[in-house]
């Protein structure tokens, strides 16, 4: 069997250009552990080229093991346990150079049901992209356990209190602890959508509602919300080019883009927010900018990712806010950046294609 010719030979034109079309790494051996081909995908993964893997052996070439040190082909015995065997789970394996993979095989057997192995199949993953996927994840628990212990232990405490005591309190007592009571819900109520929002991001299930979408009045709608919260009017200020185009976009994720933009300015940066939005070639631009310190270039590539900040000095938030805004621009097709802005500070641009309507 060592000498047949199974038809994986790497020198098999047929065989190696669709194999190295995978994503993922592949491995192909008889049933000795005599290695057949190697795609251009597990070449990269375990850095042992094609010319020195094929016709080597499996074990001395790809000396795979387990956390424990076990060799995994030995553990593997392809001529070994039922003969309906056929599929290996995946595991998490190491090489000599410390990398991590997980690796899958499956044991192809001739007649396929109960038959003798003539070829072994493994794939390979990358086991560091898999562990940077968890502790993303982590940190999105730990995030999410974290903001949410303030608000719910704030509802907790004085909703218990009021049914406790509740004819101890003066009126104007209790109305403020109802409004505390009321905005750590609403708090609440922001992060899960938040949370729903890198969901359908990150699964690629986000929606986009079509409609002509008056930008600049949303802008002032914005505006006009951060004044009733509190902020000087003066600090707001909105500059809007003559003749823009129709844009059919999603009214409430342009309200989130706007809104979450114009929040990241007034916590991260200092002076004038000022909002201008005009005509591009195929659609609409809208710059957010603040009079702060700005993004340093070199963090520039991080300002997207989930958890990101700002200056540390003044943390607040879940970190999902560009993130999201990032999600919500490009399911519309349109673009994101952040640069140094004229007068200092951090600028945000945006383009949106003037797009068609979901009926169109």
């Amino acid at each position: 069997m060592q000498g047949e010719d199974t038809g994986w030979r790497a020198a098999d034109p047929a065989c190696t250009v669709p194999i190295d079309d995978l994503p993922d790494g592949l491995i192909v051996t008889d049933r000795f552990g005599v290695v057949l081909a190697v795609n251009r995908a597990a070449a990269r993964l375990t850095g042992v080229s094609r010319e020195r893997a094929v016709g080597g052996d499996l074990n001395e070439v790809f000396p795979f093991r387990d956390h424990d040190g076990r060799e995994w082909w030995k553990c593997l015995d392809p001529d070994g346990g039922l003969r309906t065997r056929t599929r290996v789970p995946e595991r998490p394996l190491h090489l000599p150079g410390g990398q991590e993979l997980h690796v899958s095989a499956r044991l192809v057997r001739e007649p396929e049901r109960g038959g003798d192995v003539t070829r072994v199949t493994i794939t390979l993953r990358d086991g560091g992209a898999r562990a940077r996927l968890e502790r993303s994840r982590a940190d999105l628990v730990s995030t999410v356990a974290h903001e949410l212990r303030s608000p719910l232990t704030s509802v907790k405490g004085f909703t218990a209190t009021l049914l406790a005591k509740w004819s101890r309190f003066t009126e104007e007592q209790k109305l403020v602890m109802l409004e505390t009571v009321n905005n750590d819900a609403d708090r609440v109520t922001r992060l899960i959508t938040e949370l729903l929002d890198v969901s359908r991001i990150e699964s690629g299930r986000l929606e986009i509602h079509r409609a002509v979408v008056d930008i600049p009045a949303r802008a002032r709608k914005i505006i006009a919300g951060r004044v009733a919260a509190g902020e000087p009017e003066s600090r707001f200020r909105l500059s809007v080019a003559d003749e823009l185009p129709e844009m059919w976009l999603d009214g409430d994720k342009i309200d989130q883009i706007l809104g979450n933009l114009v929040e990241n300015a007034v916590r991260h940066g200092r002076g004038t927010v000022t909002i201008d939005i005009e005509s591009v070639g195929w659609g609409v631009a809208v710059s957010v900018r603040d009079q702060g310190e700005g993004v340093a270039p070199e963090l520039a590539p991080r300002v997207f990712r989930q958890f990101w900040r700002g200056n540390s000095r003044r943390r607040g938030g879940t970190g999902l806010g560009l993130f999201i805004v990032k999600g919500l621009v490009e399911a519309h097709g349109g673009t994101i950046t952040v640069q140094r802005a004229p007068e200092g500070g951090a600028e945000f641009r945006f383009t949106m294609p003037a797009g068609t309507p979901d009926f169109a």
